[in-house]
């Protein structure tokens, strides 16, 4: 066979060499060590759960090194492409810090365009570049056309699409499917000039070398040593259509564009063979490989299952509108990332996570679990340490955006606002009273009285004339001038008057002796300003509420008794 001759008939328009494309892509000028990651989705939807992830790993590795992270769209696939969804996944990731050094990016008219020496960076712009190293490998005699006729075709396209998909894997064939293949290697080229003069289509199929009886030594950077058994499969590089599959594609583009590591689900582990079939068959370095595990959740019944994109959590918009603020997700996924990343932040509570020394070697190959429980308690965490400035204008954000009515309360008085945050906030033990943005106006609604109601009743246990009676005589003592000393020595005061035991060791030790005690008349009041058993401490309620509330909703209480 003259497969110089073959590769002209099948790519006569392709003139460029592989030398060409290393002239046009050439080594990056990086610092030793540095590392070129890229991020790599298909525009098919949302963002998920399971994207995020890679991409902070991404992310992490090359700027920690000094290297460079970039974004490339996989839109190979036309039939799964949704509008709008590159743009939409850019934005979703910058939501949550995510942002690239390079590659597909949002221009100024609003739509995807380049950013970087290495483009394009949408494979679907990259086909001549691909078409290059096709004619390569044929002219090497390492890959052949099979063409399909008019009439197959037709034949194919009435076949049940589901039996067509099983008959593609011969292993599950009966080796039926295998010989079909060996016999479409045996073809002259005489064949191939008439099925061109026809305009037949056709597909471009690598010709492996492999053995599966024998295995390739392939160390991964998560999963470790590995035993991989060769390829065997003459699998597709080009489509008919002339567009690569994912294989042909990554390969090449993962070249040109440098990448030194490469970050994916696990269940890419399959195809692993086949990947390192084309590297060697094109002459390229081998990347390395970062296989990352599942990330699972518990169903109903406490088994593991995969984080599928109908699963709460899964869709990365659904955070926003939950109102988890970006801070403490990108947080939590560093804790499903790094096992030693919360014995670090206990260390280095006010340093962000971006200082975090990231190690793959720290990070788990069994799977993480996604859990909103442990979520909550990593944003609880955050929150309480962010400034009430900050609390106050990320809060209003989310509720001008998801809760309209209440962001205009908030907006109508900032520092009346600001001050309700500041409760509790600062020192070694600061509050942590909620998770989400969402969860603000059940802790503060109180404050203001467009929204304020009593949403828990006293215990049957008190005696409604023992509330009246100390709420009376509380309003007759207060003064918002009085310290917190002077401030709870008339509530204690209070208490000894209706025949309540002012000292707590007392009480405890003679319950019998007292119709209750300080600390149920301190719940009375908390009942009458804030309609809650529970809220941030009375004092500070009361000084940031200010007289005239406060009177207002304790008379209030008064006359509903």
């Amino acid at each position: 066979m003259d497969y110089q001759y073959l590769a002209d008939l099948l790519f006569p328009n392709v003139t460029k060499t592989p030398e060409d494309m290393e002239a046009q892509y050439p080594p990056r000028d990086l610092p030793e060590g540095a590392k070129v990651t890229r991020f790599a989705p298909s525009p098919t939807g949302f963002v998920h759960f399971g994207g995020l992830f890679p991409s902070t790993i991404g992310e992490r590795l090359a700027h920690q090194s000094g290297g460079v992270f970039l974004l490339r769209i996989e839109d190979t696939d036309a039939k799964r492409e949704v509008e709008g969804a590159a743009v939409g996944l850019v934005r979703t990731l910058e939501h949550y810090g995510i942002y690239f050094d390079e590659g597909a990016v949002i221009g100024e008219d609003g739509n995807i365009c380049d950013k970087g020496a290495y483009g394009p960076y949408k494979q679907s712009q990259r086909a001549e570049i691909y078409h290059v190293y096709a004619k390569q490998l044929v002219r090497e005699g390492k890959a052949y056309p099979v063409f399909t006729t008019q009439a197959e075709l037709d034949a194919l396209n009435a076949l049940d699409k589901k039996a067509e998909i099983k008959a593609k894997d011969w292993h599950e064939d009966d080796g039926a499917q295998k010989e079909k293949m060996l016999a479409a290697r045996s073809f002259t080229i005489e064949e191939v000039e008439a099925h061109l003069a026809a305009n037949d289509p056709f597909v471009l199929r690598l010709l492996s070398d492999g053995d599966p009886e024998k295995k390739i030594p392939f160390t991964d950077l998560i999963k470790g040593k590995l035993d991989i058994p060769e390829n065997d499969e003459d699998f597709v590089l080009l489509k008919s259509d002339g567009i690569p599959t994912y294989h042909f594609a990554h390969a090449v583009d993962d070249h040109l564009m440098r990448t030194t590591h490469v970050i994916r689900g696990e269940e890419w582990l399959p195809s692993l063979a086949k990947h390192l079939m084309l590297f060697r068959y094109l002459g390229f370095r081998l990347p390395k490989y970062m296989h990352i595990a599942q990330i699972m959740r518990l169903d109903e019944n406490g088994n593991k299952k995969k984080l599928s994109k109908r699963d709460m959590g899964a869709n990365m918009d659904d955070y926003s509108r939950m109102g988890y603020d970006p801070a403490c997700v990108c947080e939590y996924i560093m804790t499903l990332l790094n096992s030693n990343y919360e014995e670090w932040h206990m260390q280095n509570p006010d340093k962000p996570y971006t200082e975090f020394p990231f190690n793959i070697k720290k990070m788990s190959n069994s799977g993480c679990l996604f859990d909103f429980k442990k979520l909550n308690d990593v944003s609880k965490n955050i929150i309480s340490r962010m400034t009430a400035e900050e609390v106050y204008r990320r809060a209003t954000e989310w509720a001008n955006e998801y809760d309209p009515a209440f962001g205009k309360l908030l907006s109508h008085d900032a520092d009346y606002a600001t001050a309700i945050f500041a409760i509790g906030r600062g020192g070694k033990k600061p509050r942590k009273d909620f998770a989400t943005w969402a969860e603000v106006k059940g802790y503060m609604g109180f404050f203001y009285d467009e929204i304020f109601t009593v949403e828990d009743a006293y215990a049957e246990q008190f005696d409604k004339a023992d509330i009246k009676s100390a709420l009376e005589k509380f309003l007759a003592s207060y003064s918002p001038a009085d310290d917190m000393n002077a401030w709870f020595d008339k509530i204690k005061a209070v208490a000894e008057e209706i025949g309540y035991a002012s000292d707590m060791k007392q009480y405890k030790a003679t319950p019998d002796a007292f119709r209750g005690s300080v600390a149920d008349v301190s719940m009375f009041l908390r009942v009458a300003v804030t309609g809650k058993l529970n809220s941030p401490d009375m004092y500070a309620v009361m000084q940031v509420l200010g007289e005239d509330r406060v009177r207002a909703r304790v008379q209030n209480m008064i006359e509903t008794l």
